[in-house]
């Protein structure tokens, strides 16, 4: 399938003032950006287009700062760590709109890079406000959306001010889309999907989807414990996410009618409590006695985990299989991200917890894709329209 809609790579940018949103929402510690991965995503889109003669004005958001403006959520620091990846200055603005960012907007020369104040510190952004729209609007002649990470939201960054100006998806986007829609439209087979975290909730429309497309489904996580309530399996202290024990009916309803195995974990991991110093037991079965949780897959599913991972032709994996933040309950997640990472077949990360999980244990660079968006992936994968791409240019 190719990409539908109007790509950077087409646009006539020389000369012009591109607005791109990024998506620099990246974790700060002691006001310096602790992990850059999503600033070195967007290099490829940036530099391109000062290659091409074009003047930059980039806005992201950062945080929550719930429309208000918080000192210690400005770009800021971000702004010092796009400086250096690039090699070059990158002038901050001391607010998203307003006269002052626009008299330094049409000052930029060829080449020259704006960076507009978190855009989260403005009401009308999450509201989708046209009046902030505008705003952004006049800051450029061209729209780049180059922030997958923010591409299901209909924001005023990211689908109001595509609506007034040419828009077309920075490279970073494009890329994201092609990747996780082939997995959905033409993957090699056998395409197993690995789903683990906390909430059925999070992943039934993944599910749903899958067990229509897929050869198999492996489910791990804190998500497993409401298929087994639904079963009448006890869980003991495990976390169950109530809403989530239905939905976990009818997804092993509809596997039974599915062409899609659906596997659950044989074994598991037991904790006293959620600490990594508390007692620890191995569990050769799934039934969690009172006053034990499980925290992690066990052994024996971890190896079947990766024996199907091992014989895929496409691995899609969204989310951990247990704890895998404290030591004595991280091997499961460890054994799927080995496996992920050795197999042959073309592996797909579908972004958030997974993704940590890859850097954790030093094999990010070994997978296929690694996606940075972790909500936008996962509606993109459930065949969701994501407003951020629907509002750009067609191809």
């Amino acid at each position: 399938m190719s990409f539908a809609k109007a790509s950077v790579r087409d646009a006539e940018v020389t000369g012009k003032r591109v607005l791109v949103r990024v998506d620099f929402n990246v974790p700060l510690d002691g006001g310096q950006v602790a992990d850059d991965t999503r600033i070195r995503a967007a290099l490829p889109t940036i530099e391109s287009l000062r290659e091409r003669g074009a003047s930059l004005v980039l806005v992201s958001h950062l945080g929550r700062p719930k429309s208000e403006v918080v000192p210690e959520l400005s770009m800021k620091p971000v702004g010092e760590r796009l400086s250096e990846l690039l090699g070059a200055p990158v002038h901050q603005a001391p607010a998203v709109v307003g006269e002052e960012v626009k008299a330094l907007a049409e000052g930029l020369g060829s080449g020259d890079v704006l960076l507009l104040e978190n855009v989260r510190f403005e009401p009308g952004e999450t509201e989708n406000d046209p009046a902030l729209a505008a705003q952004l609007a006049e800051l450029a002649d061209l729209y780049v959306n180059d922030a997958f990470g923010a591409a299901h939201r209909a924001h005023a960054s990211t689908a109001g001010v595509a609506g007034l100006l040419p828009g077309f998806a920075g490279l970073l986007l494009e890329q994201e889309v092609t990747e996780l829609t082939r997995v959905v439209e033409s993957p090699a087979r056998p395409l197993v999907v690995v789903l683990g975290g906390a909430k059925v909730t999070d992943k039934v429309g993944v599910i749903d989807r899958f067990l229509e497309i897929a050869d198999e489904i492996l489910i791990g996580g804190a998500m497993c414990f409401s298929f087994f309530r639904v079963q009448g399996i006890a869980t003991g202290n495990s976390l169950v996410e109530e809403e989530g024990v239905e939905l976990a009916g009818k997804a092993l309803a509809q596997a039974k009618d599915s062409d899609c195995e659906l596997r659950l974990p044989t074994d598991l991991v037991l904790g006293k409590a959620f600490d990594a110093a508390t007692e620890v037991r191995p569990s050769d079965g799934v039934e969690v006695p009172a006053g034990w949780m499980g925290l992690d897959i066990g052994p024996r599913s971890a190896a079947t985990y990766a024996e199907r991972i091992a014989a895929a032709g496409t691995v899609l994996w969204n989310g951990p299989m247990g704890a895998f933040e404290l030591a004595p309950f991280a091997a499961g997640t460890c054994a799927v991200a080995e496996a992920v990472a050795s197999a042959p077949g073309t592996t797909v990360i579908g972004g958030g917890d997974s993704v940590a999980a890859l850097q954790q244990f030093g094999l990010a660079d070994k997978v296929d894709w690694l996606s940075t968006g972790g909500g936008a992936s996962l509606e993109l994968l459930e065949g969701k329209k994501l407003p951020g791409v629907e509002a750009l240019r067609d191809a």
